[in-house]
């Protein structure tokens, strides 16, 4: 079964990291990811721009764009990972081994997963 690994934190963390720092977090994320790929585990993997270059389309009445930042809460969606599991427990286990910036992870069965044409990965997204 295919489960979301949704990744929370404060985004005041993650800008506050030196271009060192962050590339030594990611690099541990690319060490868990090549051994999840290793076992057909790995799904997609995503790291979210910060909020404040997001836009959200609110459809309750008439239909608004408004631009970010959105988030209510102390920590923000970083990113996630889609992982095939044969529970939510080896998800969890899977979550446990991420790295973590004092992070919330959020382990949801996912319902429906519909892949997408073939989009290359990018190294270098758009920045602000």
């Amino acid at each position: 079964m295919l489960y979301a690994i949704l990744i929370y934190v404060a985004e005041d963390v993650v800008e506050g990291m030196t271009p060192e720092e962050d590339d030594e977090h990611i690099d541990k994320h690319l060490e868990l990811q090549e051994r999840l790929a290793a076992q057909n585990k790995l799904g997609p993997a995503v790291r979210l721009m910060p909020t404040r270059m997001a836009r959200q389309l609110r459809t309750a009445g008439s239909p608004v764009v408004v631009d970010g930042p959105f988030a209510e809460t102390k920590e923000q969606l970083l990113g996630f990972y889609v992982v095939d599991c044969a529970s939510q427990d080896e998800a969890m286990s899977i979550a446990r081994s991420l790295p973590t910036l004092g992070s919330i992870f959020e382990v949801r069965p996912v319902r429906r997963y519909i892949p997408g044409g073939t989009l290359p990965a990018e190294e270098n997204p758009v920045t602000e």
